[in-house]
């Protein structure tokens, strides 16, 4: 008996995972795409030409992605039109993590204007360390023409 009432709820079990994932699996694309607006800030134009992204996985209640948030609004300020920034809070829309491959907190993902995956780094980055790596990439992002700060 013992047996067969393990088996039961082992069964149970399987079907109630497998709906519960079949179900998130089709949602509906627009339905979609709404969590990730509302969950994705992103600064900068991006009605223009395309440019390089930086794409921070993170949370706002982690303490290197607090860290991180006036960096990114930097970033974002100083190289207007020709770097994009992004910011995806992965505790508030965990499909992010997912479609990301994110394990860890922040992960900061470097695109082309392409939007081909460059690079990634996770934990806290410097500024200095994020252009340099722009530069080591084969992309130095440059400040547009009528930027008066320093990097």
């Amino acid at each position: 008996k013992l047996v067969i009432v393990v088996t039961v709820l082992i069964v149970i079990v399987g079907v109630t995972l497998y709906f519960t994932t079949y179900r998130s699996a089709k949602q509906a694309p627009e339905e979609s795409a709404n969590v990730r607006v509302r969950t994705m800030k992103i600064y900068g134009d991006t009605k223009k030409r395309p440019v390089p992204r930086l794409v921070e996985l993170g949370a706002d209640r982690c303490i290197p992605c607090k860290m991180m948030a006036p960096i990114l609004e930097q970033l974002r300020k100083e190289y207007s039109g020709k770097l994009q920034v992004a910011f995806i809070d992965v505790w508030k829309n965990p499909d992010a993590a997912k479609r990301y491959g994110i394990r860890v907190i922040p992960t900061q993902i470097f695109y082309d204007a392409s939007g081909k995956e460059l690079f990634r780094h996770v934990g806290f980055i410097p500024k200095r360390d994020i252009l340099a790596k722009w530069k080591e990439l084969g992309i130095p992002i440059e400040k547009p023409r009528n930027s008066k700060e320093n990097p």
